[in-house]
């Protein structure tokens, strides 16, 4: 997929932080935060698909909420066409969400069992303009052409569609009211890979045609490289990574991406790969390491990182790291 054209920003995150209470302890005292995103800065470019990846629990779902508005922002600013939407209320929100719009993971519990096809997709038009039932149906019936549906699916119920059919049907939900973002949270993961592939075709043939940007949050580093122009690579609460497409799968720069794309299997029959195994298990948001959040696990870990978070730095043109080994006095002997 090629990278697109040079276009305004859209969405801008900085410092993004979302903190849970974890209330209080058996004692009475105040209980732990739970640092579920910890200053994530990035932005998003009209017509650009931005892959977030990371392990389970690094806090990608809890980022794209965030850009919604389903939940609010600990600290941080969150940037749409220039315009600081993270302190908004819900009336001033609203012509906004018509342009943010969400497809979720689990295609069947984000469709609604007790209403037909036809009238989940008319529900967010009609919440936006004024229409006759006529021009309802006649709307979504072009849009269920667009997703791939039949115009005669439009009276059945959620239960009557295969997996990959309800994810259709929440893309064209989302696609109703002519958005301009969409974050897209997992949504091939409960998918056959078969119908991985159609759905992820026909969200890249819906940005040609309406222009659209999406903010990929997945793990499945191959969907990510198909769909995306730019990835940001997410470790317990932080972007450690952020590059082009091409740049991050053919010049990581973070041990912790070097080790998620040496994880992903080789379709080699009979091949050997040598493969660098991280080494214990991801630390707890709630008492996260001091310094960078990855040395605990990371096989080239100073002094300096158990200590000094490492501030996010432009390595190459367009490619930005948080890691102390990648400054210009950092030691040069993991670079072989």
């Amino acid at each position: 997929m090629s990278s697109p054209s040079i276009e305004p920003v859209l969405l801008e995150v900085r410092d993004l932080r979302k903190h849970f209470p974890t209330g209080q302890s058996w004692l009475g005292r105040g209980g732990k935060l739970v640092r579920a995103v910890d200053g994530v800065r990035f932005s998003i470019a009209a017509g650009e698909t931005l892959g977030l990846v990371g392990e389970s629990g690094c806090g990608k779902s809890t980022t794209g909420k965030l850009i919604l508005r389903l939940q609010d922002p600990t600290a941080g600013e969150i940037f749409w066409r220039g315009q600081a939407i993270g302190n908004l209320s819900q009336a001033e929100m609203r012509p906004v969400r018509r342009e943010l719009q969400a497809v979720f993971q689990d295609p069947y519990s984000s469709l609604n069992p007790r209403i037909r096809a036809a009238d989940i997709v008319a529900e967010p038009l009609r919440n936006f303009e004024p229409m006759s039932v006529a021009q309802a149906r006649e709307r979504v019936a072009h849009l269920f052409e667009k997703v791939g549906l039949r115009a005669d699916q439009m009276v059945r119920y959620p239960f009557e569609f295969s997996g990959g059919q309800r994810q259709r049907l929440g893309i064209a939900r989302a696609l109703s009211v002519e958005p301009r973002l969409m974050v897209c949270d997992e949504p091939v993961s409960a998918l056959d890979v078969s119908v991985q592939a159609q759905v992820i075709n026909l969200l890249m043939d819906l940005q040609q045609e309406f222009g659209l940007s999406y903010l990929f949050v997945a793990h499945d580093l191959a969907v990510v490289e198909h769909i995306s122009h730019r990835v940001a690579v997410m470790y317990l609460g932080r972007i450690v990574e952020i590059a082009p497409k091409r740049t991050i799968f053919t010049r990581p720069q973070h041990p912790y991406t070097e080790a998620l794309l040496e994880a992903v299997p080789r379709a080699k029959p009979g091949a050997r790969q040598q493969r660098r195994l991280l080494v214990g298990d991801v630390p707890s948001p709630i008492n996260p390491p001091p310094g960078c959040h990855f040395h605990t696990r990371c096989p080239y870990a100073e002094d300096r990182c158990r200590i000094e978070a490492p501030a996010m730095q432009e390595v190459s043109p367009g490619q930005w790291v948080a890691c102390h080994l990648r400054q210009p006095n950092s030691n040069p002997r993991r670079s072989a």
